[in-house]
């Protein structure tokens, strides 16, 4: 399961605090604008770092968001993939056929989608279950890095940094205890 969990879901895919937060009324600014933004479509390219491999295995596609929960990931590059989370069910989508996963069966999945999800939607409760936050920048430019509060996600995520401005993601990158880490670079799409 943690490939699947981190190939699959991590992408689609970001906060416990610990006392104050350096910077809440920008992260307030930030997640405001978040939630008032009820859909969004981007274009991707994402790369996954492994240390067995020379070289980032690198896909491209589009993402999909419709408030409050669906995320859609659309690789066109190099092969035909589709992923949709709605409702707590993940639909992976293949050449070779479909799959549906209830994520309520895989606890240690939601953080890795409600890291992606609760951001788009701005939903800082909804963070604040899963992660500690660390908050940095302002309101043009910003940088929320959460780590897993979970004793058995911490053993396949240290931590998902997300990189914004306004209410944009601009890239996620996900780090593996290991030093494996996947980045995605986000770019508004082109127009149909």
């Amino acid at each position: 399961m943690r490939a699947f969990t981190l190939s699959v879901l991590v992408p689609l895919l970001a906060l416990s605090l610990c006392g104050a937060v350096s910077g809440a009324s920008e992260l307030d600014e930030v997640m405001g604008l978040m939630a008032a933004r009820q859909h969004g479509r981007v274009e991707f390219v994402e790369q996954q770092f492994l240390h067995i491999l020379n070289r980032p295995i690198e896909s491209s596609g589009e993402l999909r968001y419709d408030a409050p929960d669906r995320l859609e990931k659309r690789t066109l590059q190099p092969h035909a993939e589709t992923l949709v989370f709605a409702g707590g069910v993940l639909t992976v989508e293949r050449a070779h056929g479909r799959r549906v996963v209830d994520l309520h069966a895989y606890p240690q999945v939601q953080p890795f989608v409600e890291s992606i999800r609760a951001t788009l939607a701005g939903d800082r409760s909804s963070l604040e279950r899963w992660f500690h936050l660390e908050f940095a920048g302002s309101l043009g430019r910003w940088t929320i890095t959460l780590v897993p509060l979970d004793a058995n996600v911490k053993r396949s995520v240290a931590q998902v940094r997300i990189d914004g401005m306004r209410d944009q993601l601009l890239k996620v990158e996900i780090r593996q205890p290991d030093g494996d880490r996947s980045l995605m670079t986000l770019r508004p799409a082109a127009r149909p």
